[in-house]
């Protein structure tokens, strides 16, 4: 039984390390991951995990796992930072409030069975200066990321309040991860 992981993010990688996993093969999933008129923030994680986990071939014997890391202020969805302005953006509106980080895991066992968890990390930054938000902006490590920000780096200085799963925040939520690929018939420890 092989592990092939759906994505791209290195991020994904380093976590799965954290339980002594090393994906046999790692594929890029090319989906839209634009949000679908009045899709709901939780609707949308899980929806994107799935057509990601289903957008790579999956060969006899194969696990695949895919997940989707998505910000909600409420019930807007974030878009990642693509571009500094945006981050700007996003950092200014997660200043000083809470917000959800929604990590969506999607497994299909080599059986085809398709499993799906949703890790719903609440996250509080502190009120942020524009001083800070253009140092943290300067710093490029926000920039391509849901909300505009990695909490592995910098901005963990700025959470303030976090009640959920780090690793989810980070990009996969590692206990909602291990009994999805348990179930699939992993051997893990």
């Amino acid at each position: 039984m092989s592990l092939v992981l759906a994505s791209s993010s290195p991020r994904r990688r380093d976590l799965l390390a954290r339980l002594g996993i090393v994906p046999t093969r790692v594929e890029s999933p090319a989906i839209d991951e634009s949000p679908h008129a009045r899709e709901l923030p939780r609707a949308y994680a899980l929806r994107l995990a799935v057509e990601k986990a289903n957008a790579v071939v999956r060969g006899d014997g194969d696990v695949v796992l895919a997940g989707d890391t998505t910000i909600a202020l409420g019930r807007r969805i974030l878009p990642p930072a693509e571009t500094e302005d945006i981050q700007r953006d996003l950092l200014g509106k997660l200043s000083g409030r809470r917000h959800h980080c929604l990590s969506a895991v999607c497994v299909i066992a080599a059986d085809g069975t398709l499993r799906t968890r949703l890790s719903d990390t609440i996250v509080a930054f502190k009120p942020l200066s524009l001083a800070e938000i253009d140092a943290y902006v300067a710093c490029g490590e926000g920039l391509g990321k849901a909300g505009g920000y990695a909490i592995q780096g910098r901005a963990e200085a700025f959470v303030r309040f976090l009640s959920g799963s780090h690793s989810g925040v980070v990009g996969l939520p590692l206990f909602e991860t291990r009994a999805l690929l348990r179930a699939a018939g992993l051997p893990l420890d």
